[in-house]
């Protein structure tokens, strides 16, 4: 088995197909993979979104729903010419609905190694704590 993916040159009539396939498909957005976690304190997101900068993501709250964007930069030379790719949009988009009992005013975010992760606390006055008993 090899790891190498054949490329042949083909003529430029050939290619624009391909190029009217890629421009029609380029408004799609793409969802990127969650993983929710839950704890006492709060919930954990972790969202895989390669190729965005931390520039180039919004990370939004409004009441009870989170919004997710980011757009992916891939830096071609302008004396190229993709022939092929397999990713046909550069727009990551998920959004969620938040349970009353998180407090989205402190969410916590960051972007390491493509993967974006979020913490978002549960309200204090939820959140169970511990009572302290004194002996008298």
């Amino acid at each position: 088995m090899t790891d190498k993916q054949d490329v042949s040159v083909r003529p430029t009539t050939a290619t624009q197909g391909k190029q009217s396939d890629v421009s029609r498909n380029a408004g799609a957005i793409l969802r990127p993979p969650v993983d929710v976690f839950e704890d006492a304190d709060g919930i954990t997101l972790r969202l895989d979104m390669p190729g965005v900068a931390k520039e180039r993501l919004s990370i939004q709250t409004d009441k009870d729903a989170l919004t997710i964007e980011g757009d992916v930069q891939i830096a071609v030379p302008e004396i190229m010419e993709a022939l092929y790719a397999e990713i046909h949009s550069n727009h990551y988009r998920r959004s969620f609905t938040l349970s009353g009992e998180l407090d989205s005013d402190k969410t916590e975010a960051s972007l390491k190694d493509g993967v974006l992760t979020l913490r978002i606390p549960k309200r204090a006055e939820l959140r169970p704590r511990r009572i302290e008993v004194r002996a008298v």
